[in-house]
């Protein structure tokens, strides 16, 4: 008889990164560091440009450059999310800052976002998780 072996299914920890094929790497640079707070880190030397940023001590966002194609990212689409501290001073930033962005609005759940576009179409929902903690921040 054939021994049977047990496979486990994969056990997902976290994402560790994303990446964004970019038209123009300075212009992403500057709004990905200036606009949304993210730290540069070194990158390995790879044979095509980019850069990666950190959003936190585990997760990355990774710049390629050179895309030629148009981007199709929406709210209800593809898009990606980042979790900030308070969406309030968030839209002050991005007020401040003239990016492009739709006002804060709670999702079905409460939970409060703002989606902005970078330079190259990509849609980034900026959320802060103040239902869970007792409090809306968001006049």
């Amino acid at each position: 008889m054939v021994a049977l072996h047990r496979i486990r299914m994969i056990k997902t920890i976290e994402i560790n990164h994303i990446s964004l094929h970019v038209e123009s790497l300075a212009i992403s640079l500057a709004f990905y560091k200036d606009v949304l707070g993210l730290t540069e880190k070194p990158r390995p030397a790879f044979d095509f440009p980019g850069a990666w940023l950190k959003i936190n001590d585990r997760q990355e966002i990774h710049l390629i450059e050179g895309r030629n194609h148009p981007v199709y990212s929406t709210s209800r689409g593809t898009h990606f999310a980042i979790q900030v501290e308070s969406l309030k001073e968030a839209e002050q930033w991005l007020t401040r800052h003239q990016a492009n962005f739709n006002p804060p609005k709670p999702r079905p759940d409460g939970v409060l976002q703002i989606f902005v576009k970078d330079p190259d179409g990509y849609s980034i929902e900026l959320y802060e998780n103040a239902v869970i903690l007792g409090q809306n921040t968001v006049d």
